[in-house]
């Protein structure tokens, strides 16, 4: 009774000093679609979301209302003349647009009004949308390319002069392209995008782009410039996934409207037509997959300039539009983040050298050298080196099946002009490497080569963080981002080197890894619909998303496509919005059925299994059936959720049915173990949630049983590595469970760590044969672990989005200090703690509109749940 007296003295005090430093509640971050001020929105019930700012303890919202309109001086006195909500008297944050019909390329101006714990009302700054087209007969420009074939080399330059004779507004720039563009004004890049448009099957879902141009734009006389890639639209090196074969394949083309709005009201738009231009110009060859060669003999310097004389360039032609669908791109883009220059140089000889950047990533290296004309530099990119110093490519060139003389993989060519300091910086391709090595045909000094690496990746906001006394955790949060970044171009991807492939897999596993470290809804979005695109009319997915074809074969099944229920409910959870798995709904149920259809008896072994284990192989169909499982008991999630509930009954009835096969197929009562009782699979049945509650004890008691025999190692594959340290934390036993995720000898993650690693890898076994990738994600479940684990911050399924938290944390005997924060979409939520002898001191930041519930853990002496309403909070618990 002392204690809970102390707990809540120290809660109230702290709070009560909380108050009197700020009384204002104001809403801030106001987003339409998760973007700020998007242009291009393409749908008539965007999103607007916004959270508090109030550090008063309980602070809340206790009503909103919503304006929103075309004028911005009627929105800021509080007219909505396209949607004004009234007062809604509830917390939500997250609303679903609902006024008159939207216009298409129309600016909207928003702001919301909320009332605070007290009634006290408080207005946002206004913000502002924009509309896009809104279906493809909007546009006025066509779809023009050049007049070459799949297996032209260079790629085709365009320009078009123009002259602008009044004031202008503004001006946007929609772009859509079968391919990569960079589009210029003036003789200057649009916007700091790479690899627009991102990758979809192009045959269905091609993706636009707008740019707000006002700023490039000048009186009198302008030029646009338009550089195309092949992307993965035409895919022209060779490889195992037979992305050459792709059926949408074709030269890449694109189309333009640029939309100007004078100060007079009037409006001009020009767009792509057969009046523009074509030439080749230095970049010779680009492949997404192998590199890119430029000649900077062959620069037209100020080709995309007003003045410049374009009489010797071609006429354009027509294309047919790739898709029906033309979309906007509502995702965050891909940019270069983070510049790296070397952190050691060695000379090989007087024509080569190699550099170490210091970090293994995705990304481009940019170069400038002198040298005579028609000095060729080779600029192979690499994750290791042999023993003389040089790349060594073994691990990551093994499915390129292309020219590696003329197309050599991971490898850029450049020429130089011998006219001046050249610069190179390849726009159509990224690589995944650590190092660089610089091949000249004539001997360069190091003084006339300078270069850059920048890791690229989509420009996602951080939201998590972990701070502890453990250097080994703080790294290994460190490296798993670094690996989750590298696999992020538009799509998750299972590495930046060998493949680049959206394997499905390495997505949902690694998926509450990126959540609480990353805002990436607007990534995995995009990303189901691709799955949506891809889906067979049976309802089969192909376990690398989007694909040319390949991936269609026996074995893409529940444990990696499962992607098609398991992120959409995690992004229901992380972020409290239905919307994708509405989207996703009738997909889920066309992929359930299927597998239902194919396996009566509700056993499956449709999948890929434990993919890449130590030593100990599990049972295919009941890893398999365990997926199937889950996907059943998520869809009768969401048809109850969306009030289905016919469909509730079916799944609900049908997860039944298989926990019951699972069971009565695989686990032995007496012994409490399943199947052979590897790590997996009793890890697996632990995590989703399929032993018998009576049998829980007994299966968590074998499982760290086994993993004692391990001597606390890792002895898992993919799937293992996502169910074992949860299942275990989970079920008494997270005093074993950190014991794992901190191991630094093999095989454990900190085995890589202790060995070098700046991203996580494919194999436990350093020296293994295959599967042997340096910077792979699907071994990423450790990153998000540290979060639900020392830090304890968990989303709850009831009221998603972190309205209510879950504080379940842990207090590993081997740690002193941990401090774990995760920006929700209420805000931030930190849980610190830090060891005094026997004494706990726990901290708590609620964000405002939150609330939480402490669930101690069975290490400390006071064992009452502590409701937590919003604000800080500062705990005292004692050890046992």
């Amino acid at each position: 009774m002392k204690r809970t007296l102390l707990i809540v003295a120290l809660t109230v005090g702290y709070n009560l000093y909380a108050q009197q430093k700020l009384t204002v509640c104001e809403p801030i971050k106001l987003k339409c679609e998760h973007l700020s001020n998007p242009l291009g929105i393409d749908i008539q019930n965007p999103r607007l979301t916004w959270m508090l700012k109030d550090d008063r303890q309980g602070a809340m919202q206790t009503a909103y209302q919503l304006f929103v309109g075309t004028d911005s001086i009627a929105v800021d006195n509080n007219k909505g003349e396209v949607w004004d909500t009234g007062k809604q008297s509830n917390g939500d944050i997250i609303v679903s647009y609902s006024g008159k019909e939207l216009n298409p390329l129309t600016k909207y101006f928003w702001k919301v009004k909320i009332w605070d714990k007290d009634g006290k009302p408080t207005t946002s700054k206004i913000v502002a949308f924009e509309t896009g087209m809104m279906g493809r007969y909007n546009w006025k420009g066509t779809w023009i390319s050049d007049h070459h074939d799949i297996h032209h080399k260079e790629a085709p330059y365009f320009r078009k002069a123009f002259e602008v004779k009044k004031t202008i507004k503004s001006a946007r720039a929609y772009i859509a392209a079968a391919g990569l563009y960079e589009l210029s004004l003036n003789g200057r890049k649009v916007g700091e995008n790479w690899l627009d448009p991102m990758y979809t099957r192009f045959d269905k879902r091609t993706l636009y782009v707008v740019h707000d141009v006002t700023q490039q734009l000048q009186s009198g006389e302008n030029a646009i410039g338009v550089i195309l890639g092949n992307g993965w639209y035409n895919h022209q090196s060779l490889a195992v996934w037979d992305f050459h074969n792709a059926p949408w394949r074709n030269r890449p083309a694109f189309c333009m409207d640029l939309r100007i709005v004078y100060t007079d009201g009037t409006e001009e738009t020009i767009v792509s037509e057969q009046d523009w231009k074509t030439s080749s110009g230095p970049i010779t060859y680009n492949s997404i997959y192998t590199g890119e060669h430029y000649d900077a003999r062959l620069e037209q310097e100020g080709w995309n300039t007003a003045n410049f004389d374009d009489s010797k360039w071609q006429g354009v032609k027509y294309r047919s539009a790739p898709a029906d669908l033309i979309i906007s791109q509502q995702t965050v883009p891909i940019r270069l983040i983070t510049p790296f220059t070397p952190k050691s140089t060695q000379k090989i000889d007087d024509k080569t050298y190699v550099f170490d950047m210091g970090q293994n990533m995705a990304g481009v290296t940019h170069v400038k050298a002198k040298g005579a004309a028609g000095t060729v530099l080779k600029i192979k990119h690499g994750e290791r080196l042999h023993t003389d110093g040089r790349i060594d490519m073994a691990n990551i060139d093994v499915y390129y099946r292309g020219d590696k003389e003329n197309d050599p993989f991971q490898t850029d060519i450049f020429t130089l002009s011998g006219k001046k300091e050249d610069e190179f910086i390849p726009k159509f391709n990224y690589k995944g490497f650590r190092y660089v090595e610089v091949t000249s045909s004539q001997p360069i000094s190091l003084q006339d080569l300078k270069i850059t690496s920048y890791f690229m990746h989509s420009d996602v906001e951080s939201v998590g963080e972990v701070k502890t006394s453990s250097k080994l955790v703080n790294d290994l949060w460190k490296v798993t981002n670094n690996a989750y970044l590298s696999n992020l171009m538009g799509y998750p991807t299972d590495c930046p080197q060998r493949e680049k492939n959206g394997w499905t897999g390495d997505g949902h596993l690694a998926i509450e890894t990126a959540l609480y470290n990353f805002d990436a809804i607007t990534v995995y979005e995009k990303w189901l619909a691709d799955h949506r695109d891809e889906q067979q009319p049976n309802g089969v997915l192909p376990d690398i998303i989007p694909t040319g074809g390949w991936g269609y074969g026996t074995a893409n099944g529940l444990d990696w496509t499962s992607t098609i229920a398991i992120i959409p409910w995690q992004i229901y959870m992380f972020y409290g919005d239905s919307r994708l798995l509405k989207d996703c709904y009738e997909n889920i149920k066309r992929y359930v059925n299927y597998v239902d259809r194919t396996s009566p008896s509700g056993l499956t072994s449709f999948g890929r299994g434990d993919w890449v284990p130590v030593k100990s192989t599990s049972n295919l169909e009941l890893t398999s059936s365990i997926y199937f499982y889950v996907d059943a008991t998520i869809l009768a999630s969401a048809a109850k959720l969306f009030g289905q509930q016919e469909d509730y009954a079916k799944y609900d009835a049908l997860s039944k049915k298989i926990k019951k096969a699972i069971n009565d197929k695989f686990l032995n009562r007496s012994t409490g173990i399943y199947a052979s009782g590897t790590q997996t699979e009793l890890s697996m049945t632990l995590h989703w949630d399929l032993v018998p509650e009576d049998m829980k004890d007994k299966v968590a008691a074998n499982l760290n049983k086994k993993v004692i025999e391990t001597n606390f190692h890792l002895d898992v594959g993919v799937l293992g590595a996502k169910a074992l340290l949860n299942a275990l934390n989970n079920n008494g036993y997270g005093e074993t469970a950190y014991q794992v995720a901190v191991q630094d000898s093999y095989p454990s993650w900190g085995w890589w760590v202790v060995n070098g690693a700046t991203t996580l890898l494919e194999n436990w076994d350093l020296k293994a044969e295959r599967d042997i990738s340096d910077n792979h994600m699907m071994f990423g479940e450790i990153g998000g672990w540290f979060f639900k684990s020392i830090g304890g911050i968990l989303p709850d399924a009831d009221q998603p989005g972190f309205k209510h938290i879950l504080l379940k944390p842990s207090f590993p005997s081997t740690l002193d200090q941990s401090e774990v924060t995760h920006k929700s979409p209420y805000g931030s939520i930190t849980s610190k703690w830090t060891k005094n002898k026997r004494t706990i001191n726990y901290e708590v930041a609620v964000p405002p509109n939150s609330t939480a519930t402490f669930y101690p853990p069975a290490n400390i002496k006071e064992q009452t749940n502590i409701q937590l309403s919003a604000g800080k909070h500062k705990l005292v618990f004692t050890l046992l």
